[in-house]
């Protein structure tokens, strides 16, 4: 049987460690439990991963470690937390505890630094404010909303939850874009290291035999030529117009316009305003579920979209709503989140069940996203890779050409 490492918290706080054999992960965790031991982590020593309890332990620190929290660190720390809370644990208490499971100074720094406010009489809201550069406001506002109801455990195991579902989103965003984005800087290093320093080799053989070029090697020759002699240049007008596009995006006025422009393209556009939609619905309804008001779950909502057509939308929305509007049809009226969406969502208005209609549309458009993901690949993948055969095949022809043409070898 594997060997596990595991951390565990006693009824009392006290901090048990050890290592078990088990068939598996669950297990070990089955066999705390009937010690009377609440299991916070447990990790098989004879594997790569570390295993949370439900979600992946914080990696230890090492040279190239982060200076600073970052959001998986966030999210282990929100579910160790929870689970400590729910256990009966008191919240100072619960902070000690995690303190000294922390495996990162920057972790334990935080930790220690809201106990202390905690400790000092803050709520526990009020301390995670003063870290606004950690905390959004999506956070601060659940846990506020966990305090008032008496029931902080279960929020940040929700919390903990609807933060592990973000981060798979985005995962599988960012995974898919991985292949097309090295097929592409591969594809650009082909074409121009064939084109600016095998090419060029070949303009002393053409010259010597006194021949005319045909019109496509004399396009290949010249273009390599131009950018053997000029590339600082081009380079640097590349990089000048990435950092204006960067500013660009960095400003509201323009960024609004260049996320206007994104939900028009093809493909992209549709992906987009899935993702927006699922990461809208998921958040409304995990701050709704936890007695969040409407209006205030919109505001709060507002941080957490990236795309500032949405965010726009959302205001709208919320200034409607004010005026006893409602929500679905300010939304209709929007021309921006998908119809199927929308009337799904005035079914859990008239029904009374908002919250739990906002949490299956946004699993709809969590699978939509992955297959929407699965189609664009599926179709980027090929066009690319045959764009790159016939620039390269292109390149080799037009050389093979001249070289027959001068050896007077009929093609």
């Amino acid at each position: 049987m594997p060997l596990f490492q595991y951390k565990a918290v006693s009824s009392a706080g006290e901090v048990n460690e050890g290592v078990m054999d088990a068939a598996s992960q669950g297990a070990v965790i089955e066999r705390l439990q009937s010690m009377n031991l609440i299991p916070i982590r447990a990790a098989e020593l004879a594997g790569n991963a570390n295993a949370v309890v439900g979600q992946n332990a914080p990696k230890a620190a090492s040279l190239f470690s982060r200076s600073t929290v970052s959001q998986p660190d966030l999210g282990n720390m929100t579910r160790e937390l929870a689970t400590l809370l729910r256990a009966g644990l008191p919240l100072d208490r619960s902070f000690e505890i995690l303190i000294n499971l922390a495996e990162k100074k920057p972790v334990a720094d935080l930790l220690t630094e809201i106990r202390n406010e905690v400790r000092g009489g803050a709520s526990l809201s009020k301390a995670l404010d003063k870290h606004r550069d950690i905390f959004s406001r999506f956070y601060i506002n659940m846990v506020k909303a966990g305090e008032v109801g008496g029931a902080l455990g279960n929020v940040l195991q929700r919390l903990a939850d609807h933060m592990e579902r973000a981060k798979e989103l985005k995962d599988s965003v960012v995974s898919a874009m991985i292949y097309p984005s090295i097929l592409v800087v591969v594809s650009f290093l082909s074409v121009a290291i064939l084109v600016i320093f095998v090419v060029p080799q070949f303009k002393q053989i053409f010259e010597q035999s006194g021949k005319a070029l045909p019109l496509a090697t004399a396009i290949v020759l010249s273009t390599g030529t131009f950018l053997r002699a000029n590339w600082p240049i081009i380079l640097g007008i590349i990089l000048f117009t990435l950092w204006l596009v960067s500013r660009s995006l960095s400003n509201p006025v323009s960024r609004a316009r260049w996320d206007a422009k994104f939900l028009r393209w093809p493909l992209m556009g549709g992906l987009i305003a899935r993702i927006e939609m699922a990461r809208f619905s998921r958040s409304l309804g995990t701050l709704l579920q936890n007695g969040v008001p409407l209006l205030t779950g919109l505001a709060i909502l507002k941080d957490t979209l990236g795309n500032a057509v949405f965010r726009n939308a959302v205001e709208i929305i919320s200034r409607d709503l004010k005026e006893g509007r409602g929500m679905s049809k300010p939304m209709l009226e929007a021309n921006v989140f998908p119809k199927m969406a929308v009337q799904m969502i005035a079914v859990g208005e008239e029904t009374g069940k908002l919250d739990e209609m906002l949490f299956q549309v946004a699993d709809v458009y969590d699978r939509e996203v992955a297959s929407a993901i699965k189609r664009a690949m599926a179709l980027i993948q090929p066009i690319m890779i045959v764009v790159l055969a016939v620039l390269i095949g292109g390149i080799i022809m037009s050389i093979l050409v001249a070289m027959f043409d001068m050896m007077d070898v009929p093609i």
